[in-house]
């Protein structure tokens, strides 16, 4: 409230996106959605939580999905808005949540109209600008041993599920270690989720901690990540193959895009991972050269767009229009 007090605009992604919406309310601030994951309902594609439909029951079916997908998150954030609206003095949302008020409003998506085009069905008020990259790399180096394995051989291939824990981390890294022999490939892989210890790797392999996605990933040849919206944004800025091996949540939905566009191999969802499935899915991405070529063209149409300045300038538009 403090914070919010001078504000001319509340800018809100998902997780804050309900109490945003209250604090607008109760004291006269526009609130404009900022999103990087859709969640206006459309004919177009699927709800980002649900599975994609036979052509067949395609339209109505997606729309009625999205609504599904709303109420799954409206109702995880339902309790805290409730706090919200009894701290603020207002009366709680209905059981289906304020999306009539939150439709009604300007929104914005970091996605690149080139990886999701913006539904025909979507209103005006509602701008795809391209990703919002936060690049923090011009102090970054990385270290010696990376930058050695790096100049020691062919691109490698990039392997990190972020904050996606496994339960036997030590098998899925065996996993890991033998998918790479079969697809014959080097592999930087991502230190904290695997189980391994350095001692334990082959000279095929070097483990890293945390590394600017935007430095690496355009050094690699493809990459195998968990399917988040940000990881998924970097691949695909990279011009480089993306792997995909969703967990849950909205990372089937980018997997799936992802393969749709012809810039990576059919997602691997992680309960049906195995060592021959990711050894062919590696395969296919570092050897079939259309699909290289494809990631490529992608990359560069990514990185040709700014969706940083468009988004300002949508914000400027709206508060100066208020």
């Amino acid at each position: 409230m403090t914070a919010s007090g001078d504000r001319e605009l509340v800018l809100a992604g998902i997780g804050g996106l309900f109490v945003a919406a209250a604090i607008s309310e109760a004291q006269g601030i526009p609130f404009l959605p900022a999103l990087n994951v859709p969640f206006t309902p459309t004919s177009a594609f699927p709800g980002t939580l649900l599975p994609a439909f036979p052509a067949g029951i395609q339209g109505a079916t997606n729309r009625l999905s999205h609504h599904l997908s709303r109420q799954i998150v409206w109702q995880a954030y339902r309790p805290a808005d409730k706090l919200v609206c009894q701290f603020l003095g207002l009366s709680a949302s209905s059981f289906w949540g304020p999306f009539r008020e939150l439709d009604r409003r300007p929104m914005l998506y970091g996605i690149s109209p080139a990886v999701l085009a913006r539904p025909t069905d979507w209103g005006a008020s509602i701008r795809v600008t391209g990703y919002w990259f936060l690049d923090q790399e011009a102090d970054w180096s990385p270290p010696p041993a990376l930058e050695a394995f790096l100049q020691a051989g062919p691109p490698p291939v990039y392997i990190g599920f972020g904050s996606m824990g496994a339960r036997k981390p030590e098998k899925t890294a065996n996993l890991v270690v033998q998918a790479l022999r079969r697809a014959g490939q080097r592999a930087i892989i991502l230190s904290g989720w695997s189980g391994l210890r350095e001692r334990d790797l082959p000279d095929a392999l070097v483990m890293t901690e945390s590394v600017p996605h935007a430095w690496l990933f355009r050094r690699v040849a493809a990459v195998v990540h968990h399917g988040g919206a940000g990881t998924t944004a970097a691949g695909l800025r990279a011009g480089v193959p993306t792997i995909v091996i969703p967990f849950h949540g909205d990372q089937p939905f980018w997997g799936r895009r992802v393969a749709e566009l012809g810039v990576g191999p059919t997602p691997i969802p992680r309960h049906k991972l195995t060592a021959e499935n990711l050894g062919q899915a590696i395969a296919q991405a570092v050897g079939d050269q259309a699909m290289r070529e494809r990631a490529a063209r992608l990359g560069a149409t990514i990185r040709a767009e700014d969706g940083i300045a468009v988004a300002v300038a949508a914000v400027e538009e709206i508060v100066l229009n208020r």
